[in-house]
């Protein structure tokens, strides 16, 4: 019998992403409510949101394998969410040029039946060359990043606007951390090469 996998979550990135591991799967988006606690970490923030988007949807999937994925964007300290206006990303990428940003996504697999649930947090850091008001202001009207922790799209033109990129899986960066997840899927039986 076919494993069934579900993707908490209808970005098409994160699908995308999911795709590059041939594995047949579904999506459905789970209502969870993402306001940080009082003093909350942003490694611990989203490792506690995946694990809740995972979780938010077994009831209605309780045989399946659920993937949870969260990320949050860390400059100078302060947790940066997604800027939602063009004005908003200007001042995120404007306090982001010649800065470095730590990305944190958070990963959780579920399955309900069992009760296994397996977690991580993934960190990325992306050092942003000098950037200028020009160069931001025809970044910001070119991709429209204003659904996007940080400003930007690492997968399009945001490519640009960096310097370099540290961390153990690329697509981490993204939103869903590939690396770390075939491997929680191979430790429950489910190898994509096989």
């Amino acid at each position: 019998m076919p494993v069934s996998l579900l993707l908490a979550s209808t970005s098409p990135f994160r699908q995308a992403l999911l795709g590059k591991l041939s594995l047949p799967f579904i999506t459905a988006a789970p209502d969870v409510d993402e306001t940080p606690h009082a003093g909350e970490a942003a490694d611990a923030l989203v490792t506690r949101l995946a694990v809740a988007k995972a979780q938010a949807l077994a009831a209605d999937y309780p045989d399946s394998w659920i993937i949870g994925s969260d990320q949050v964007c860390v400059l100078d300290g302060v947790i940066t969410g997604k800027p939602h206006t063009p004005e908003r990303a200007f001042a995120q990428l404007r306090q982001a040029s010649g800065n470095a940003v730590t990305f944190y996504t958070g990963l959780a697999l579920y399955q309900p039946r069992s009760g296994t649930l397996m977690q991580c947090c993934e960190p990325f850091v992306v050092h942003f060359r000098s950037l200028s008001d020009a160069e931001i202001n025809a970044y910001i009207e070119k991709e429209q990043p204003l659904q996007c922790a940080g400003s930007f799209k690492s997968e399009g033109l945001g490519i640009c606007l960096f310097e370099r990129l540290e961390g153990r899986d690329p697509n981490t960066l993204v939103g869903l951390p590939l690396i770390a997840l075939s491997g929680m899927l191979r430790a429950v039986g489910i190898n994509p090469l096989e």
